[in-house]
């Protein structure tokens, strides 16, 4: 079971140089989330969730570009179904719930929208825009939507170019310790 995670870094070293639609790539990005995860004193579960958030990017053959092209490759729901095989639902309920943590917070913090990247905000249009009352309400029933959003807090602080984090090996333990 173990192999699991060489198998997972494999992918992150074959494809972890595309681009994230920012100024930081696929690998960094997921780096910077952990980081910042772990920095906050989050429990493994969600510093695993944080590594390996947008895994389902890495798992379809759709381009780097597909927002650009009006599609929405459902990362969250790819990389949710393919990583429940190992982890629980604790690592990767959140990991599904990112998306639809985006569209909350557009619905529920007036501010959070204005500090959406471009990249962001043009996803946030193919994903189905702020969440309607009836949206945020359903959201707020599962009991993942606290560390869903918290995850997404750190999702938006891992877009820094240039900024020196721990590599994949730092989070070896972290995650063997929350496979099934």
């Amino acid at each position: 079971m173990r192999k699991i995670i060489d198998q997972i870094f494999d992918t992150f070293r074959q494809k972890g140089h595309l681009s994230y639609g920012e100024d930081v790539t696929q690998l960094e990005h997921a780096l910077q989330t952990a980081y910042f995860a772990e920095k906050d004193g989050a429990p493994p579960a969600l510093v695993a969730a944080a590594v390996l958030h947008d895994y389902g990017h890495l798992l379809h053959d759709l381009s780097e570009n597909i927002a650009d092209q009006g599609l929405d490759g459902l990362h969250e729901e790819v990389g949710a179904q393919y990583l429940s095989r190992y982890f629980g639902s604790e690592v990767t309920e959140p990991i599904r719930l990112h998306v639809p943590s985006k569209r909350y917070l557009c619905a529920r913090e007036p501010d959070y929208l204005a500090t959406l990247s471009p990249a962001s905000v043009q996803s946030l249009e193919l994903q189905g825009g702020p969440f309607n009352d009836q949206e945020v309400a359903a959201f707020e029933e599962s009991p993942h939507f606290e560390a869903a959003v918290q995850l997404r807090r750190y999702d938006d602080m891992g877009k820094e170019p240039g900024l020196e984090v721990p590599g994949l090996e730092h989070y070896r333990v972290c995650l063997e310790s929350v496979l099934k």
